[in-house]
């Protein structure tokens, strides 16, 4: 038997080595979604499914035959859904939990194995990193020690996955919340906040808040057509 890691993400590749060591067990890292079936896990018998940062739909068979944790970066039954990290400070909240919880049918509604304080300061890719370290630390926990899930309790609350539209700072009527957008979509493969003016698209990153203004890099091109509406 070992451990099944499945991520897409260099951040938890690199802690492979450390955790390994550190729990004696063997890991099997999954990066392709189309391995995630019964049949290709049945090859290892992986005692824990783990699942950090892992945006895909975990077919039914998979959950249903194995311990599969996910990752969820909201102190769960709030903000179950997409997008946590955007949609948390969209709404102004700077720390939250990050929530280890037993893959189920229902999305992030599983028992939880433990919950950890995460600050949502800096930007996503310094968030993610910080996230990624946090899991490292959880994953580890849960390997060595005998944790037992219980059920979430609560009201849900349910947030939808941001669309790249909604990066869009022009309707914004404060300087907090323009710094917020940029810093929270600032990482690789996010669409970054934007502001378009006559032709130009505008895309921001690396914003610093000041007492008056914000400093940040932008990215100046020029609109398609079909941007331009």
């Amino acid at each position: 038997m070992c451990i099944t890691i499945v991520s897409n993400k260099s951040w938890h590749r690199k802690f492979l080595s450390e955790i390994e060591t550190r729990t004696g067990e063997s890991i099997i890292y999954i990066e392709d979604k189309s391995e995630v079936s019964r049949e290709n896990l049945l090859r290892f018998s992986p005692r824990i499914v783990f699942f950090p940062h892992w945006s895909h739909i975990i077919p039914a068979e998979v959950y249903e035959n194995y311990t599969c944790v996910v990752f969820h970066m909201t102190d769960v039954p709030f903000g179950r859904g997409g997008s946590p990290l955007q949609n948390l400070i969209a709404r102004g909240i700077y720390e939250t939990k990050l929530s280890a919880i037993r893959c189920s049918k229902e999305l992030d509604a599983g028992d939880v194995y433990m919950k950890c304080p995460l600050s949502l300061w800096g930007t996503a890719e310094e968030i993610y990193l910080r996230a990624a370290e946090l899991t490292k630390e959880m994953m580890i926990a849960l390997i060595r020690e005998d944790i037992k899930p219980v059920p979430q309790t609560g009201e849900p609350v349910f947030f939808r996955r941001r669309k790249p539209e909604e990066g869009d700072i022009s309707q914004l009527v404060s300087l907090l919340s323009v710094f917020d957008y940029i810093r929270m979509l600032d990482a690789d493969t996010y669409p970054a906040a934007f502001l378009d003016a006559g032709l130009l698209h505008l895309e921001f990153s690396r914003a610093s808040l000041r007492e008056d203004c914000i400093l940040a890099d932008v990215r100046i091109s020029m609109q398609t057509a079909e941007e331009d509406g």
